[in-house]
């Protein structure tokens, strides 16, 4: 997703996000969810990417670039985001009400 609202999403989802990668070059944000749970996904402005997508992974504690970096970093229990709960922040981040409030 564009990284802007990405960085709102990520604000209202505080520590229910699990691992973020940040890729400067594409100024986009990106969230791992479980498998099988993005089937009804439909949030403007967004895509799910397909299961043979490739991504750069960098090192688990890189959080800064050049390059791919964490906006989050991934950990043994937080490398997913319950998908309903992002949809619902990414919605949240992008409403017109939200971005008159800035």
């Amino acid at each position: 997703m564009p990284r802007s609202v990405g960085l709102d999403a990520l604000a209202i989802l505080g520590n229910r996000s699990g691992a973020v990668l940040e890729d400067p070059l594409a100024a986009a944000l990106y969230w791992f969810v479980p498998p099988g749970t993005t089937a009804e996904w439909d949030v403007a402005g967004t895509r799910v990417l397909a299961e043979d997508a490739h991504l750069v992974i960098p090192p688990d504690r890189r959080t800064q670039g050049p390059g791919p970096h964490w906006r989050v970093c991934p950990t043994a229990e937080a490398w997913t985001t319950e998908a309903a709960a992002l949809q619902a922040a990414l919605e949240d981040a992008a409403s017109p009400c939200r971005g008159a409030a800035r």
